[in-house]
């Protein structure tokens, strides 16, 4: 493979906006007013269910326009469009970010279109324009994108400014053409795959390398999984189980790879099985916490993903911080769609394969 011809975004891991919270004595309060709903990006209503994924923690950095400002961004498998505060918002969450300034760039347009999206994170209308934005070193040309007008409250507490989507054109608000699909358009990858290494615990090292793999980053061999749909990167799931039982996805059941998802998420019922079989208690709000002293007690949870088993060890799936041990394990209500979100590609680096279309995972190195 031609070194040029990939391009490498490496991922700060940065403050959650929950660490953020409870810092301030604010998280409490917070959860009351956003609950936890991750499954609002997946359905695109008109309604604006404002929940927080309050444990994101992967950013990297993008710059757009000429001279180029930069941003930092959540780069969101789970959604297909690039957006970012502009200078037109007067939101909280735009007043505390960088914003896009079109006035200074000699190469922005102004496409007038009103855009509006809906994430498990919240929501932002605004409208479309274009210009070069620059990712990983190389310069997508004339890329449409949205620049905020509004934005909901809890992306205040945010680290990133805006986001952008790697999943597929068919799910992109307004049909604008994806980040990616033009870098493969305009030539600037020779490969149509991205790959996504989320280191576990340092702060360096995370990356997004578009247009290969980094044979680094794994270990053995890389697992092609088909996609059954090309909208988000959805797989068929087989089950999941401890210890050769099944605890959850009873019979079959759907799972998106979404990097901008920080938890495991799954029907509540097959959740609430799957903390109690690990000996977690769960709050009103959907939190489960473990003892910190019995993590290496736990069980490992095994997701067999179209007839490969991939094991999630207890060091993986819970999460320690100065306020105590979580489970990785979140509650998506009544719908059958299961989310792979950190807590999983954290263990398992992810190949996504435009081609095939194809997921590939192998344990990460």
């Amino acid at each position: 493979m031609i070194y040029s011809s990939v391009c490498r975004v490496p991922l700060i891991k940065g403050k959650t906006a929950r660490q953020t919270l409870h810092e301030k004595g604010l998280w409490e309060e917070y959860r009351k007013m956003h609950p936890y709903n991750p499954m609002a990006k997946f359905h695109q209503y008109g309604v604006e269910p404002m929940t927080n994924d309050a444990d994101l923690s992967y950013f990297g950095v993008i710059s757009i326009g000429s001279p180029p400002q930069s941003f930092l961004v959540i780069f969101d498998s789970g959604s297909s469009n690039l957006w970012i505060p502009s200078t037109y918002c007067s939101s909280q969450a735009c007043e505390n970010h960088r914003k896009f300034n079109p006035q200074q760039s000699s190469t922005y347009k102004w496409l007038g279109q009103p855009l509006s999206i809906q994430y498990g994170t919240g929501s932002m209308t605004g409208y479309l324009v274009s210009d070069d934005v620059e990712v990983g070193g190389v310069t997508v040309a004339n890329q449409v994108f949205g620049i905020s007008q509004t934005e909901a409250p809890f992306l205040a507490t945010m680290q990133a400014d805006g986001i952008l989507g790697l999943a597929f054109q068919s799910i992109a608000s307004d049909n604008v053409v994806p980040v990616f699909y033009n870098m493969i358009k305009q030539g600037l990858v020779s490969q149509s795959m991205f790959s996504v290494y989320l280191s576990s615990n340092s702060e360096q090292g995370s990356e997004v390398v578009f247009g290969g793999v980094d044979s680094n980053h794994y270990t053995g061999q890389i697992t092609w999984i088909p996609l059954t749909s090309a909208t988000y990167w959805q797989i068929k799931m087989d089950s999941v189980t401890i210890n050769g039982q099944t605890v959850a996805c009873s019979g079959g059941c759907q799972a998106i790879i979404d990097t901008g998802t920080s938890l495991i998420v799954g029907p509540t019922s097959d959740i609430n099985n799957m903390n109690s079989w690990v000996g977690a208690t769960t709050d009103q709000y959907g939190d489960a916490s473990v003892n910190c002293q019995n993590i290496q007690n736990m069980p490992a949870i095994t997701f067999t993903l179209s007839g490969t088993a991939f094991t999630v060890p207890a060091s993986a799936y819970v999460s320690q911080t100065s306020y105590g041990c979580n489970t990785g394990f979140g509650p998506g209500g009544s719908d059958q769609l299961w989310i792979l979100g950190d807590v999983f590609i954290r263990q398992y680096y992810a190949v996504f394969d435009m081609t095939g279309p194809y997921i590939g995972l192998a344990q990460s190195a």
